[in-house]
C-alpha cells in the first residue's frame, strides 16, 4: 500500500470514535505517526457514556501497520494540552498535521428547545468543549509548525456554510470551527502553513449505527427509519478526504477554505470503503432542502 504520509507527524485531537477515529486510522495507514488524544481510555472512560477509547484507536492503527501513541488529554485543561505538545516536541521535534475534532456535546444539546429555553449552562459548555478546545490546541500545536514554515491544520465541522443547523448552540460551535480555519489561515499563510475546515455528510458513526439498530454489514436497513440514511457515509470517507488533503503538495492553495467529503472526492478521486462515492450535498439539495 502507498504511504504518501510516511515520515509525517500528526496529532488527532478527539480521536476516540467516529470521524476522529477513522481519520487517525487513515493517517496511520498512509504512513504518518499519529498521536491520538481524547478523554476515554480503558482505565477511565469519559462522562458521555460511550465505550470507545483512544487505546482501541491506536491498536487499530498499529494493526494496519501504522505507528500510534494514545495520549489521554482533556483539551479543556490547558496544562494537559501544553504537556501533549511538549511530548510531541521532545519525541518527534516537529508537527506536520493537526486535526481538531474535539466535540463532546452529544449529551448537552436539546434539539427540541429554542435557545432561551435551552440550558444556558449546557449551551456554554458546548462552546467550551467544541470551540475553546480547538483554539487552545491550535495555539500550542502551531508553535511546532512555525519554525519549519510548513504544516496543515484541519478543523472538523458540520457543513460548509454559515446556515442555521437546528440549534443555536450547535450552530455557533460548528460555524465557529469554519471561521477558526479561515482566520487561522489568514495569519498562517505567510508562514507556509495551511488551515482548512472539513465536513462529512451524514456520518455512519458507531453512535448512528446503534441509533438505527443496524451494523455496517446491513446499514441500508436504517433507511426504513430515515430515508436520508441511504445517503450516509462511513467515517473512513472523511479519513480518506483528509489523507488526500494532507498528501497534496499544493494544499496551501486551499488554505482558508471550507471543504466536504463529497466535494473533495471529485477533486482527489477517492471513494468510501465499499467503492461508492456518497454525495450528501446533492442528496440534501434534492431531498432535504426541498422537503
Amino acid at each position: 500500500m502507498s504511504k504518501p504520509l510516511a515520515g509525517k507527524i500528526a496529532v488527532v485531537a478527539g480521536g476516540t470514535r467516529g470521524a476522529g477515529r477513522a481519520i487517525a486510522v487513515s493517517l496511520g495507514e498512509a504512513g504518518a505517526t499519529v498521536y491520538v488524544t481524547g478523554r476515554s481510555v480503558r482505565s477511565r472512560l469519559s462522562d458521555i457514556g460511550r465505550r470507545e477509547t483512544i487505546d482501541e484507536t491506536a491498536e487499530m492503527i498499529e494493526a494496519r501497520g501504522g505507528k500510534a501513541f494514545p495520549v489521554r488529554v482533556d483539551h479543556t485543561v490547558e496544562s494537559e494540552v501544553v504537556a501533549l505538545f511538549e511530548r510531541v516536541k521532545q519525541e518527534q521535534g516537529r508537527l506536520d498535521i493537526l486535526v481538531n475534532d474535539i466535540w463532546g456535546g452529544e449529551s448537552l444539546i436539546d434539539w427540541t428547545k429554542p435557545f432561551w429555553e435551552h440550558s444556558l449552562e449546557n449551551g456554554l459548555r458546548v462552546q467550551e468543549r467544541a470551540v475553546r478546545t480547538h483554539m487552545v490546541t491550535s495555539y500550542y500545536g502551531v508553535q511546532l509548525m512555525i519554525p519549519r514554515k510548513q504544516g496543515l491544520i484541519i478543523e472538523i465541522t458540520d457543513g460548509v456554510n454559515y446556515d442555521y443547523r437546528g440549534n443555536l448552540y450547535y450552530s455557533l460551535a460548528k460555524i465557529s470551527n469554519i471561521h477558526l480555519a479561515q482566520a487561522m489561515a489568514a495569519d498562517l499563510k505567510p508562514h507556509g502553513i495551511a488551515a482548512v475546515s472539513l465536513t462529512p455528510g451524514f456520518l455512519r458513526s458507531e453512535e448512528m449505527l446503534e441509533y438505527f439498530e443496524v451494523t455496517e454489514a446491513n446499514w441500508q436497513e436504517g433507511a426504513k427509519k430515515d430515508p436520508n440514511f441511504i445517503a450516509s457515509e462511513t467515517p473512513y470517507y472523511i479519513g480518506r478526504a483528509l489523507v488526500a488533503l494532507a498528501s497534496d503538495p499544493d494544499v496551501l492553495e486551499k488554505t482558508g477554505g471550507s471543504y466536504s467529503t463529497w466535494g473533495l472526492s471529485e477533486v482527489y478521486d477517492f471513494t468510501d470503503l465499499d467503492g461508492s462515492r456518497p454525495h450528501w450535498g446533492r442528496h440534501f439539495a434534492e431531498h432535504v432542502a426541498k422537503a
